[in-house]
């Protein structure tokens, strides 16, 4: 019998049924070739995301050594294989991870007073951050605006509730994923090749993203798409991985002809550093390069007033979000587990 394990909860086989038969049917692909762009409502709201297919194959990971601004934690290159996966044509914005850190799906159906569904009760059981003690956005924007400051975990557990909500696995990128979809089959610096010049017809950052509020990310979409359909992909925000940072990761795969994509990922050990991709807003031109890469750090929570600091938020990183992926095929929960591809069950709310 075909059973999904999401969020530590048995989702039941009429339940995964009940949660496909009410999407679209783009969602719904059981080969590569089926599969298609989609718009997803999340259950009991008016706001949507939309996920893009992204094709399995073969690509070259990081920097050669003759790349301009190249640093030691790019390289040796490898080459990968990846699976093929849907990715978010944008990155997850505050309309989305409002509804689940803020309760307002759970709110909206005690005003209007809807019944939950069956995804419902499962997502409602997902642990929620606790309130954050500050405006998080800084003013710098919310409607259709990319969410920040939230750590790894944070991210990881929205994912955790998407999951649940809508009947499909949603989790992080591994770093190598979100290379590969960054690229869209390019071996160049940038996607759109080596001149950077061209940068700001595609993404926000240092010289385009202005200077007149704290954080200065713009609203998703509104730059030219990658190859494969994905809007920020450099710039604007930074984007969680599900890897631990290590500088000389790649080397231990270098004698290696191809790399399965789960092989190379970095199954994190400790919390810092754990790594982000694609620059931000407060980046300059190099920090934008496809195999460039970012390692959070206790600096992102100087200013955390709170004591003990919150699991939740990291008050001082104002350049960091995240998108997501769906895999075609679903991993196992053993699987899953050994990776660590989704959050833990969250005992305490504070460390």
């Amino acid at each position: 019998m075909f059973r999904l394990i999401v969020s530590g909860f048995l989702l039941q086989p009429f339940l995964l049924c009940v949660a496909l038969a009410e999407a679209p049917s783009a969602t719904n692909a059981k080969t590569e070739r089926e599969m298609k762009p989609y718009k997803q409502v999340i259950t009991g709201t008016r706001v949507t995301f939309e996920m893009v297919p992204i094709p399995s194959g073969i690509f070259t990971m990081g920097s050669p050594a003759s790349e301009e601004d190249r640093k030691e934690d790019e390289g040796p290159q490898v080459k990968v294989r990846a699976e093929p996966f849907w990715m978010g044509k944008y990155e997850v914005t505050w309309d989305e991870f409002d509804i689940w850190s803020f309760n307002l799906d759970i709110q909206r159906r005690k005003l209007t007073n809807t019944k939950a569904t069956d995804n419902d009760t499962v997502a409602d059981a997902i642990t929620r951050p606790t309130k954050p003690y500050t405006d998080m956005t800084f003013g710098s924007g919310h409607d259709r605006y990319p969410a920040i400051c939230m750590t790894q975990l944070a991210a990881k557990t929205y994912c955790k509730w998407l999951s649940a909500k809508t009947g499909h696995y949603y989790r992080l990128p591994t770093e190598a994923e979100w290379e590969y979809a960054c690229r869209a089959g390019s071996t160049t610096a940038y996607f759109f090749g080596d001149d950077a010049e061209k940068l700001g017809e595609y993404a926000w950052f240092y010289d385009n993203a202005g200077e007149d509020r704290e954080a200065n990310y713009h609203r998703v979409g509104k730059k030219k798409p990658n190859p494969w359909g994905l809007h920020d992909i450099i710039g604007n925000v930074s984007e969680w991985t599900l890897d631990q940072h290590i500088p000389d990761h790649y080397a231990k795969f270098a004698k290696q002809d191809v790399i399965n994509v789960f092989d190379l990922l970095a199954v994190p050990t400790k919390l810092f550093p754990r790594t982000a991709r694609g620059g931000s807003w407060d980046d300059d031109p190099e920090g934008l390069r496809s195999a460039a890469r970012y390692q959070s750090s206790l600096e992102w929570k100087i200013q955390d007033p709170q004591l003990p600091q919150s699991i939740w938020y990291h008050t001082d990183a104002l350049h960091v979000g995240f998108r997501i992926v769906r895999p075609l095929r679903v991993p196992s929960a053993k699987e899953r587990k050994r990776l660590k591809l989704d959050a833990k069950k969250v005992k305490n709310l504070r460390d």
